[in-house]
């Protein structure tokens, strides 16, 4: 068993945290949020007053903070977290961020000898509290090797995608489908009920036809078709539609950077960036199901 620093808490953070601690790690966590470190202390975790007290001595260092100028002030600076951990310290940045961010922050921890891998996650809340994320790794062989164990407690799927950053590239492309298929599913749905069809009876057909994909197997954004996701919750919980309105604009600027034509993930964006600036950037991105409502049903 390992000592591993947890730092940030969040809906995703938190519960992955916790399956390290229960699967018998000394896990040191630290949030800006206390009620959160109390949370998760209470389950077994150490609390620690700061991110370098986590961090220091720790065998393993997970992150999983908000954007990529976090995690660049975390981890980079005199006193950031790649001059204050132990030598021999692996650091597994699980945020979602630019890959150019995580390139500097492996380019950083390299020069001091460190392994830093940046491994952002796929499977949503509900995958964070099973166990059950998919892990996109960027970093060296070696780095990904030693993560693997540590990542096998909070996930099922474990990939390699590449050198540092490719990580965050290879999930930004997931994000970007994602979007578009919620968007096109939930534009399916709506066709369908505008047309007297029963949504569940429709996703069902859908789901084993050449239509199906992830949204209609797990996350169906109808309300009342499927328990347990955030449109049968009132939208609440799960991935915020600002959170994808994020992860769009890192897909946007990448495909720039690139020169990629990308006009499905272009309509995503411009889709999700009215229905935040509509309200709804706090709601789960499901509810983008809404938007195609007819008017007087909204």
């Amino acid at each position: 068993m390992a000592t591993i620093a947890f730092i940030g808490l969040g809906n995703m953070g938190g519960p992955m945290a916790l399956n390290l601690v229960k699967a018998g790690h000394t896990v040191r966590v630290f949030d800006l949020n206390h009620d959160a470190v109390h949370a998760i202390a209470e389950l077994g975790a150490l609390p620690c007053s700061s991110s370098c007290g986590a961090a220091a001595g720790a065998e393993v260092v997970i992150t999983m903070l908000p954007a990529g100028k976090h995690v660049r002030g975390l981890y980079l600076g005199e006193e950031g977290l790649i001059q204050t951990v132990a030598d021999d310290a692996l650091l597994i940045d699980s945020s979602t961020i630019d890959a150019e961010s995580a390139r500097v922050v492996a380019e950083a921890a390299a020069r001091r000898g460190i392994e830093f891998v940046d491994a952002p996650v796929s499977g949503g809340t509900a995958g964070a509290a099973a166990g059950t994320l998919t892990f996109i790794c960027g970093g060296s062989d070696a780095g990904f090797a030693r993560a693997r164990p540590i990542l096998e407690n909070m996930g099922a799927n474990i990939f390699h995608a590449g050198a540092a950053g490719a990580g965050q590239v290879a999930k930004i492309c997931n994000n970007m489908l994602l979007a578009v298929l919620m968007a096109g599913t939930s534009e399916a749905l709506q066709l369908g009920i505008h047309n007297g069809l029963d949504p569940k009876v429709l996703s069902e057909i859908i789901k084993v036809s050449s239509g199906g994909n992830w949204t209609l197997e797990k996350y169906n954004p109808c309300p009342d078709v499927m328990e347990n996701v955030p449109s049968s919750k009132g939208y609440q919980g799960g991935f915020m539609v600002d959170l994808m309105c994020k992860d769009l604009g890192l897909a946007m600027q990448t495909a720039t950077d690139s020169h990629s034509p990308t006009p499905m993930g272009a309509l995503a964006t411009s889709l999700f960036r009215l229905h935040a600036a509509k309200g709804n950037g706090k709601r789960d991105f499901s509810s983008i199901f809404e938007q195609f409502a007819h008017q007087q049903e909204q």
